[in-house]
């Protein structure tokens, strides 16, 4: 009985899928998408530097867009660039404010770097997936 135990518990941590972030927010939909970003158009540039972040609010680029961050040689953060605490409306798209998206309707802060809010906000920044394709960064969900 003790064997059969154990292998259910091994089989539930096996079966964990540790690349899936946990992104259950009330107020954020989870949509499906994919934005690839050639760092060597002029418009993208910037991003091949650490340090280094934008706003993209291309259609089909998740909520009401995406921030993506260079935070150092070959490490990228991706974020969805609504309010995480409250559903999306005309003030709640984030501005870049230095290290930091900035959220007017509410006038909360989140790192740019780890998601944080600077005041113990419920919801942090929803973190999308990033993949390094050459001179192209994919963001998805």
């Amino acid at each position: 009985m003790k064997r059969i135990f154990v292998i259910i518990v091994v089989l539930f941590f096996l079966s964990c899928d540790k690349d899936k972030a946990v992104n259950n927010n009330q107020y954020l939909q989870n949509i499906s998408f994919s934005k690839e970003i050639n760092t060597n158009l002029p418009q993208y540039n910037s991003l091949k530097f650490p340090g280094n972040s934008m706003v993209i609010t291309d259609a089909g680029a998740g909520i009401q867009g995406i921030i993506v961050v260079a935070a150092g040689t070959n490490d990228y953060r991706a974020w969805e660039a609504s309010c995480p605490n409250q559903y999306p409306t005309a003030c709640s798209r984030l501005t870049l404010d230095g290290g930091y998206a900035k959220c007017s309707c509410e006038n909360s802060k989140y790192s740019i770097y780890i998601g944080n809010g600077e005041n113990g906000e419920q919801y942090s920044l929803k973190q999308y997936r990033t993949e390094i394709l050459g001179d192209v960064i994919r963001v998805y969900n």
